[in-house]
């Protein structure tokens, strides 16, 4: 099946990132096993498919990473990056982690987030418009994750800055990826130090005094390394991703303004609203896996130590699995969708992101009921592992 098409599906190719849905289309209809020969990887397109990837550990593996740059580097993974973990050292480090994103404690947060959103939004009532991103998705994630590590407002926006910086391509290329360039824990190392004589009510404080047993049956603490690369990969998969969310709400339903009028006059769609939105235009649209053993797919063997892409964009959109799937609709019954992955790497912030989409969306609207894109300025950002604006101005009503 990888060979029988003239479909070609390039990662970092500009033209198809800016609207990739036709392309994935032909992949599910023409290339459910796909592979790239310039770039050496496999793609799986179809729901099931993709489901499979993301839950069978034992034949594609998180342990070189679940990006697809990172795979072909080929390089150690320092512990404490927990979506680039196999168990039984990724069920460690998650339980960890998971003590912090309970939907209970996330729920707690709402007040706080509501707060954020009011200081960046009510300045710009009467302007006549603003940025979804600069204004609003740049903003909210930074603030909420600096609070929960506890990072001083003055400093978040730096964090920020370096998690998004880390992701960044140049155009048409691949990202450059070394051992020594994983997260910016350099950035949190004063922080840390701090903490360990100041302990607060904060992530970083949790993780440097909670006692666990590694995977060798030690009980222990994390050591600072440790605690800087989860400080580190909490800071970047925080903002990152819920920025680009926040910038797709904005674009999304600027091109469906009697949905937008539906959600203005009735807030309880609202929660399913951003659940449309993440399988619609879901934030991260692919995710890699290292195949650790020869598996066959569509009478195709896939060999041991090959890389392979799956494609959640275009398993969101599978004809098999959704009625009229290209077709935004705020009042579709959604069973599942997989923007946040699915079985043990599901999204440790999923409850955080909803929460932060589902309360700025409801902050936008009681503001600013009206508004279209103003596309001579809208800039979309040039990543390769997640796909959204770096800018998306919108003028109001």
């Amino acid at each position: 099946m990888t060979t029988r098409t003239d479909v070609s599906y390039d990662p970092y190719d500009r033209q198809i990132d800016a609207d990739p849905y036709s392309v994935y289309q032909r992949l599910r209809h023409e290339a459910p096993l796909y592979y790239n020969e310039e770039y050496d990887f496999y793609a799986v397109s179809r729901f099931d498919d993709v489901q499979r990837g993301l839950i069978d550990r034992e034949t594609f593996s998180s342990a070189r990473g679940s990006v697809l740059e990172f795979i072909k580097a080929n390089i150690e993974m320092p512990p404490g990056i927990v979506i680039f973990e196999d168990p039984p050292l990724h069920d460690i480090h998650r339980g960890l982690l998971s003590r912090v994103f309970t939907p209970k404690k996330m729920i707690a947060l709402e007040h706080k987030v509501r707060e954020f959103c009011a200081r960046v939004l009510d300045p710009l009532v009467g302007a006549g418009r603003f940025d979804f991103v600069a204004d609003l998705g740049a903003q909210i994630p930074m603030r909420t994750i600096g609070m929960l590590l506890g990072v001083p407002e003055s400093d978040q926006e730096e964090a920020r800055n370096l998690a998004d910086a880390s992701l960044r391509t140049d155009p048409g290329k691949p990202m450059e990826v070394a051992a020594d360039n994983i997260g910016q824990a350099d950035f949190f190392s004063d922080y840390i130090d701090w903490r360990t004589t100041h302990p607060s009510d904060d992530l970083m404080s949790e993780l440097l005094f909670v006692e666990f047993e590694d995977e060798t049956g030690t009980t222990r603490r994390l050591t600072r390394d440790e605690v800087l690369m989860f400080v580190s990969v909490v800071s970047g998969a925080g903002n990152e991703t819920t920025n680009r969310l926040i910038g797709w709400m904005g674009k999304v339903l600027a091109e469906h303004p009697a949905q937008r009028r539906d959600l203005v006059g009735d807030r309880s769609l609202v929660n399913n609203a951003i659940e449309e939105l993440l399988r619609f235009e879901p934030p991260t649209p692919h995710v890699a896996r290292y195949v650790a053993r020869d598996v066959t797919l569509y009478d195709e063997i896939v060999p041991a130590g090959s890389a392979i892409i799956c494609l959640t964009g275009s398993a969101n959109r599978d004809e098999h699995k959704y009625d009229e799937p290209d077709r935004f609709d705020i009042h579709r019954t959604i069973r599942q969708h997989l923007t946040f992955g699915y079985g043990i790497h599901f999204c440790l912030g999923a409850a955080l992101a909803r929460l932060e989409g589902r309360v700025a969306l409801d902050e936008v609207l009681s503001r600013f009921p009206e508004w279209d894109v103003d596309w001579d300025n809208a800039r979309r950002a040039p990543t390769s592992t997640v796909r959204g604006w770096d800018s998306l101005p919108v003028v109001t009503g």
